[in-house]
């Protein structure tokens, strides 16, 4: 069993305005993600969700203030990215970077030898990358070019639920990976990380603004996330008030308690 906790994180970045106060952006988050668990995070935009996913994973912009993010007891915070990468943490991003004169086939296997502690052995490794292209339907011709240079959208995201697939971390956080995908490229993805956790027992942290692909990718718990905190929890059912009534009932009572709050300040 496998636990990422989250206990009362705060967590800001520079402002790049004159003043050059920081922004809080994380407010005391607290969430705990066990193995075999699928949690949803839904909110507006603006409200730090991303920002989550990147202090977990340990993005130098985002400055932990306050709090603790442990996994299996051993501090998160203390580790460098590739050590929380080695550890069993894995970010498939909103917006995956293009990386010119490397190719997939050698950026996977290369981050697999990191992960696993040692090369894999190539005549099973080319067979693993094969089946798991097949999977989700990536040409193999993708394997020889660019990592995600001139990939539209929904190729790019196929191959981070390729990554994840083939890197088999402990705990996936998905910032917005239905974002720019078409009806198709949604089911295929979708199948990516039902299969991981299937396989792995993995536990997902699923960020996502909309209940589209959690038809495809069920929740046991889904979390509400406004002002940089999370502000009520409940099942799958609250996802259906969400895309029935959208987000109007918590962010009219943020900023009712920031305005009591400054009140009483």
């Amino acid at each position: 069993m496998t636990t990422l906790e989250i206990k009362d994180l705060h967590a800001e970045v520079a402002n790049p305005d004159e003043s050059g106060e920081p922004i809080r952006i994380l407010k005391g988050v607290n969430l705990t993600i066990n193995s075999g668990e699928t949690h949803a995070i839904m909110g507006p935009n603006g409200s730090g969700k991303s920002t989550l996913s990147y202090a977990i994973a340990g993005h130098p912009k985002y400055i932990v203030t306050q709090g603790s993010i442990t996994l299996d007891g051993e501090d998160v915070l203390a580790m460098s990215v590739d050590e929380r990468a080695r550890a069993g943490l894995f970010l498939a991003m909103q917006y995956p970077v293009e990386v010119p004169g490397v190719s997939m086939s050698n950026f996977l296997r290369t981050a697999a030898t990191a992960v696993r502690g040692e090369a894999p052995k190539l005549r099973t490794w080319v067979k693993e990358v094969r089946e798991s292209m097949n999977e989700l339907e990536i040409d193999s011709a993708f394997a020889d070019r660019s990592v995600n240079e001139g990939f539209s959208g929904g190729e790019k995201k196929r191959h981070e639920i390729l990554q994840l697939g083939l890197l088999k971390p402990k705990i996936a956080i998905l910032d917005e990976t239905d974002s720019g995908l078409d009806v198709d490229a949604l089911r295929i993805v979708s199948e990516g990380v039902n299969r991981y956790k299937e396989r792995e027992d993995g536990g997902i942290l699923l960020i996502t603004h909309y209940t589209r692909i959690l038809r495809y990718i069920q929740p046991q718990f889904v979390h509400v996330f406004v002002g940089g905190r999370i502000v009520e929890e409940g099942g799958p059912e609250l996802a259906d008030e969400l895309d029935a009534n959208g987000y109007v009932r918590f962010t009219a009572a943020a900023g009712r308690d920031a305005d009591t709050a400054a009140i009483g300040a």
